[in-house]
Order: structure tokens, then sequence, then C-alpha cells
């Protein structure tokens, strides 16, 4: 199955959302102290949104590689 144009740019929004959010959350973290398990949360959330990018570009990497 290969990645038409409409999901490549759909893909790559999902990207770009997702590493703002990364962005953000570590802009917040640095301009405030949180409590440890305050911060445990939001690295937790962190790691969740890495891997959401990390799974979306493996799958436009192969899918390139296909077509």
């Amino acid at each position: 199955m290969e990645l038409d144009l409409d999901e490549s740019s759909l893909a790559i929004g999902r990207i770009e959302r997702a590493i703002s959010r990364i962005e953000k959350a570590l802009t917040d973290r640095d301009s405030r102290p949180a409590p440890a398990e305050t911060a445990a949360n939001d690295q937790s959330a962190l790691k969740a949104e890495v891997v959401a990018v990390i799974g979306e570009l493996d799958r436009l990497i192969t899918e390139a590689k296909r077509g």
C-alpha cells in the first residue's frame, strides 16, 4: 500500500504538530519548577510524543522505499 500525496501530507502534519507539542512542553517545563510527580507525568507524555513521531517517520520511510 503506497502513501499518496494527501496521506503523506497528513503524516507530515501530524509529525509537525507532535514536534510542536514536544517543544512547548520542554519550554514550559524549563520555565516552571514542577513537583516530581508532575515531572514524571510530563516525561511520560513527552516519550509518547517522541514514539509517535518516530512511528510516523518510519511509516513514511517504509512507504518511500516501496514506491
